[in-house]
């Protein structure tokens, strides 16, 4: 494959990407609550398919390469950050109000600008675990919000733990694929910085707009 078709497509990838984001986040609104365990399910796998914003921060933090075991860690850091918040503010020991919830949408396209700055900026990342963690923890707070709009009512527990596994299941699917194809890019060195270094440009860009456009309202 060409570098010139190799960047191509991952920016075009990128641009569908951003429009669903931009799209999901335009249709939010009331929403029927979700009846019985599997609907939940069905609602968290729905929201990190459409939550674009949430698989392209797991992208900006995983187009640097490495091992498998690295990027175990890291998607795991993930992981681990926002179903802790996401049960938190579920379960009602941290609450938003609207503007709280604004801000950390804001806080969201602002992790993914940062991460594809430090792409294009830095050489080494060992400290990215733990960033990756304390901004999961943000991305947990915007899974939160997605799971109040269906009215847990007394369905606390299944309500949580069914829309984390949905989400969970997601996020792994999309994982799945992600990491063998970066593995199959770093066996060709100059691939795979060309398209890092094109992808995080145009990630970075769009983290950019969506935090000043979340952040005005």
């Amino acid at each position: 494959m060409k570098l010139v078709s190799a960047t191509r497509v991952v920016f075009a990838a990128l641009v569908l990407l951003g429009s669903s984001v931009a799209q999901a986040h335009e249709v939010e609104g009331a929403r029927e609550a979700a009846d019985g365990f599997g609907d939940w399910v069905g609602l968290g796998l729905r929201h990190i398919l459409e939550g674009a914003d949430h698989l392209l921060f797991l992208l900006a933090v995983l187009l640097v390469g490495g091992s498998f075991r690295r990027m175990l860690v890291l998607v795991t850091s993930f992981t681990l950050a926002h179903s802790l918040t996401l049960g938190l503010t579920a379960l009602g020991w941290v609450t938003l109000d609207a503007r709280g919830t604004r801000w950390a949408e804001a806080a969201i396209a602002a992790s993914i600008l940062y991460m594809a700055l430090e792409n294009l900026l830095l050489r080494q990342h060992r400290h990215r675990a733990g960033l990756t963690f304390l901004f999961g923890l943000v991305h947990g707070l915007g899974f939160a919000g997605a799971l109040r709009e269906h009215g847990l009512g007394d369905a606390v527990v299944p309500g949580l733990v069914g829309f984390n596994l949905g989400v969970e299941l997601g996020q792994a699917v999309v994982i799945a694929f992600l990491v063998p194809v970066l593995r199959i890019l770093q066996r060709r060195p100059r691939l795979h910085s060309r398209v890092m270094r094109v992808s995080s440009i145009g990630l970075a860009g769009m983290g950019f707009y969506w935090m000043v456009a979340r952040a005005v309202g």
